[in-house]
């Protein structure tokens, strides 16, 4: 093998261009206008301590908590402080603010930060507080929780509030360029009766204590604990006690792996908690997990990563500060690409490749429009696909330049003094100063491209191109027409077009250049020659096939990734799914078995495989394993469309099922209800705050609404799915039905809506 240099490319990026560097310029004045704005006051006050309070309602319908938040601020500007803005959702009713105990007026403004999104300032004037001189401030307010999200819930199946739904008062804005605040946080919840609450750091005399710098967090809700290997286990009732041995094991482990990173584990409790939104949060050794993942049959991969993430996470922003400019790089990106080191530890590499291409094909997404990974925001629509995946890749990049073993202790000396930031990283990766200026200060601008092979005399030629700033070493594979493989390290100089040269008997017939995919790109796609496709994601070049119900190109493009990526199970269930429908039926089962065999797939492969598979049993006649297939498919939980295709294949027997009859009789309930129009009783079928726009489109307005439950399908003790099939008619609106799925909680003794998981109703059905 041999490279040269045939080419040097003109100084302008090909596909970004001038356009691209005017946007640049426009980005950088915005963001720096923004920065400004906020410097006067949000460089004025750091947050010494967070001690909160909540009372939760009485009442099951009340949608308010009431909130006491004492805060010790410093004054951090070096200039004299005369003037206090704090900051928290526009949903909170303040009735006073002290400082050092004595009343302010602070008038209220509001801040659009984004489209949707809005915070409530409160201004006022204190007494003098000279620099370094700390304050207490004590605020007192009432929160409305109109409707539950992910962020935000009250109801009784559980309160929930995370930091984004701005619930607490803090003086800087959630979306500064240099991090929010986080501090020693004591968070007491009263009056969860029935409940548990949980939060982070140790639970003394009914508050959590955390002593790490963190973010405000609280949950509550109805859990079976299990302690093992020094994790507690917060489990939704009922679930099989071997799931928490697996869930702890994952924490530890990733624990003890981090460790190499960034040094001795941090002395905090470690949680993982079931929640029903939410999941993927983590602080301070407290994970919120998916309460599927406690009932599936095996874990899926995005639980796994957020475990392992979430236990990285007990260091970074915790134990250890995150603090600066580009701090998403190191929150999210280096958690990120730690907890992907940990994968290929624990599963192999095959399965963290597979982890590594979901990242990469989520940063694809951006990468033609993103900023530089030191100025994102959280106000970027960007950020966390490029802070946490293109951050991933950079880390490893930088880790292959520097070795493995230098990365490690590069990491480690950096964060050695529990403060984080990239000014340090910077100087620990000194010798890779080009490098780490182009992947954290630059736009994404590089594009491997790699040509066909042109063979002559037993010697195959291929053009390659590099469009980015900086010189790329790679590997590039050759593959024979006989199945054979070579591949060389080469390194294509920036900005240039280049040949690398292959000596065989056999013909190339096949050449892909980065075959590691180290560099992030602004398209993969044309890595490959002959080229496959012109996605970059190769999960959706082979569902826009499907989709187009072009089945066996897509069986063919799919059998091609598999061929390089056999764990990428998305497509592998794109590829059984187009074999079912080309009547490939013995094929397609053996495929859709492959994906629950899977050491770690994704949760809706495996719902797609359990309906494939009673696609398949239905077409072999075998009712019985249908029913099974259906029914593990609906427990597991996945996605909508899977459960919708599950029920098709059970309603396509015209089997009846058995109907609880508590079930049956809240359903004559609901129907008298709802067509009596009166808002407050059909409100009472739902729990607070859950599908608030379903309840105000039917109260009122329904002429017509008859119920038939066909299916029951009992999820836990206290949650089932409810497959109707519904005849409506609105007012001043033709007559509709079809299938709807509601997903009902127990509420004490009586039933009520949770979700409308499925509503499927058109005219004339």
């Amino acid at each position: 093998m041999r490279i040269r240099l045939t080419q040097k490319l003109s100084l302008e990026p090909r596909g970004r261009g001038t356009a691209l560097a005017l946007a640049f310029v426009l980005l950088s004045f915005a963001l720096a206008t923004r920065v400004v704005a906020q410097e006067a006051t949000a460089a004025t006050w750091q947050v010494e301590k967070y001690d909160v309070a909540v009372t939760l309602p009485s009442g099951e319908r009340e949608r308010t908590i009431s909130v006491l938040a004492n805060l010790s601020l410093k004054n951090v500007s070096g200039r004299d402080a005369t003037q206090l803005t704090l900051r928290m959702s526009p949903a909170a009713e303040v009735a006073s603010i002290k400082v050092n105990g004595a009343l302010i007026e602070a008038a209220r403004t509001e801040q659009t930060v984004t489209g949707t999104t809005t915070l409530q300032n409160r201004r006022g004037r204190i007494p003098n507080v000279a620099p370094g001189a700390s304050i207490s401030v004590a605020v007192d307010y009432k929160l409305l929780v109109k409707d539950n999200t992910s962020l935000a819930s009250l109801s009784p199946d559980g309160v929930r509030m995370l930091p984004l739904a701005f619930w607490y008062p803090t003086p800087n804005s959630w979306f500064y360029v240099r991090g929010a605040d986080a501090a020693p946080t004591r968070i007491q919840v009263n009056g969860a009766v029935g409940s548990g609450s949980i939060s982070t750091g140790t639970l003394t005399a009914g508050a959590f204590d955390q002593k790490f710098a963190v973010q405000p967090f609280f949950v509550t809700g109805k859990w079976d604990v299990v302690e093992r290997s020094g994790v507690s286990i917060h489990m939704p009732k009922g679930a099989a006690a071997q799931r928490a041995e697996e869930l702890a094991g994952i924490v530890v482990a990733a624990r003890t792996f981090a460790a190499n990173y960034l040094g001795d584990a941090p002395a905090t409790p470690l949680r993982v908690v079931s929640v029903s939104q939410g999941g993927g949060f983590a602080s301070g050794g407290t994970i919120l997990l998916d309460e599927a993942a406690f009932r599936r049959t095996k874990l899926d991969a995005t639980s796994v990563m957020n475990l392992a993430e979430g236990a990285i996470r007990s260091w970074l922003g915790a134990s250890t500060s995150v603090t600066g400019e580009g701090y998403g790089v190191i929150r999210e990106g280096l958690t990120r690409y730690i907890a992907t080191e940990f994968l290929e530890s624990r599963y192999g590499k095959e399965i963290a490749d597979v982890e590594r291409l979901r990242q990469r094909s989520s940063y694809s997404g951006v990468s033609r429009r993103d900023g530089p990974l030191m100025r994102a925001s959280p106000l970027d629509d960007f950020y966390f696909q490029a802070v946490a995946n293109k951050g991933a890749m950079a880390w490893r990049l930088l880790e292959r330049r520097a070795g493995k073993d230098d990365f490690r202790r590069s990491i480690k000396s950096s964060v050695a003094d529990r403060d984080a930031n990239m000014m340090e990283f910077r100087q620990a990766f000194a010798g890779q100063r080009e490098l780490v200026d182009y992947l954290f200060d630059q736009l994404t601008e590089t594009n491997l491209l790699v040509g066909l092979p042109q063979s002559s005399s037993g010697e195959t030629r291929v053009a390659l191109r590099n469009t980015g700033s900086i010189d790329a070493t790679v590997n590039v594979r050759a593959t024979m027409q006989n199945g054979s493989m070579m591949e060389s390290p080469a390194t294509v100089t920036a900005l240039t077009i280049g040949e690398i040269s292959f000596r065989s008997a056999s013909a190339v017939t096949r050449v892909e250049v980065d075959t590691e995919k180290l560099y992030p790109q602004t398209d993969y796609s044309d890595d490959i020659a002959p080229r496959e496709s012109t996605d970059s994601d190769p999960v959706l070049a082979v569902k826009k096939l499907f989709d187009r119900k072009d089945f066996a190109p897509a069986e063919k493009l799919g059998k091609t990734i598999l061929r390089d990526l056999p764990r990428l199970d998305e497509v592998r269930v794109l590829v059984a799914r187009a074999q079912l429908a080309q009547g490939k039926t013995a094929e397609a089962d053996k495929e859709f078995q492959a994906i629950l065999d899977e050491k770690l797939p994704t949760a809706r492969s495996v719902g797609w495989a359990l309906v494939g598979r009673a696609e398949a049993a239905a077409k072999a006649g075998s009712r019985e394993q249908v029913m099974r297939f259906v029914g593990d498919a609906l427990a597991h939980d996945s996605d909508t469309g899977s459960s919708l295709a599950a029920r098709k294949v059970r309603e396509s027997l015209g089997l009846a099922g058995t109907i609880d009859a508590s079930i049956r009789s809240f359903f004559t309930d609901f129907d008298r209800i709802v067509k009596s129009n009166r808002k407050a009783e059909v409100e009472s079928l739902f729990f607070a705050g859950e599908e608030n726009r379903f309840v105000t489109g039917i109260a009122g307005s329904a002429d017509d609404w008859k119920t038939e439950v066909r299916f029951t399908d009992q999820i836990d003790s206290d949650t089932a799915l409810v497959e109707t099939y519904t005849n409506l008619r609105l007012l001043t609106k033709d007559p509709e039905s079809g299938l709807v799925v509601y997903r009902l909680k127990r509420s004490g003794s009586s039933w009520k809506v949770s979700s409308v998981d499925i509503f499927e109703v058109t005219r004339g059905g």
